[in-house]
């Protein structure tokens, strides 16, 4: 079994199965997945609530709605003008790519969906890939700062991997699996909030710490 495999049976064994993405439907996800960029989670549930409360979680509400009502709306998400901004671009995507419709996007092949998906003003690769994995359902592994981290320090990855190679570092080792993946994910965003800190790792406490080789832990 290969180190990134097995880091994730070991933890799988503390964490389980953890159930993300928080939401409603396919439409709150990918909603979500705009706001909760450079923010954390609590702020994007008190956004999306809000656009809940005012009848504008969904593709025409959003469509319609003034440029200022929606930045007031998603106000506790942060960068909140930026966000609207962004939102707003994206469902003008959604409608020229399938007049809205989400389940038209399953015509799409992955590749072409993400390129298209980054091609979008403020949409980059994490929110892309957050949109793919999470929303549609494709296999694509969603990098973030804790997967960066935690690949680095158990010298999986050099520091300095770019985005798409750390993602394939993770997808070559592993089965092609959605389901997985998701889980993988959650469980890195965990134990990096919880352990494998910026500034101080935990890695005597770490639930995956019987995948720890020699000189832990790096410094990066």
């Amino acid at each position: 079994m290969n180190e990134i495999a097995h880091f994730y049976k070991v933890a799988f064994a503390k964490y389980g199965e953890l159930g993300w993405w928080p939401a409603n439907d396919t439409f709150e996800v990918m909603i979500g997945a705009i706001l909760t960029q450079n923010t954390n989670w609590k702020n994007v549930e008190r956004a999306l609530q809000n656009l809940k409360e005012r009848g504008l979680l969904g593709f025409q509400a959003i469509a319609d709605v003034p440029i200022e009502e929606l930045a007031e709306a998603i106000r506790p998400s942060g960068y909140y003008n930026q966000k609207a901004k962004k939102l707003k671009r994206f469902i003008e995507w959604l409608d020229r790519a399938a007049g809205g419709d989400i389940a038209r996007l399953d015509e799409l092949p992955t590749e072409l969906l993400r390129e298209n998906l980054l091609s979008i003003k403020g949409i980059g690769p994490e929110t892309a890939d957050d949109i793919l994995l999470y929303a549609l359902d494709r296999p694509i592994f969603v990098v973030d700062s804790y997967t960066y981290r935690i690949a680095a320090r158990h010298g999986w990855v050099p520091p300095d991997v770019s985005y798409d190679e750390l993602a394939e570092a993770f997808t070559s080792s592993l089965p092609e699996d959605v389901a997985l993946y998701k889980n993988f994910h959650a469980i890195l965003v965990e134990i990096g909030k919880g352990f494998c800190k910026k500034g101080k790792p935990n890695c005597p406490e770490c639930p995956a710490k019987r995948t720890l080789g020699e000189g832990f832990p790096r410094e990066i």
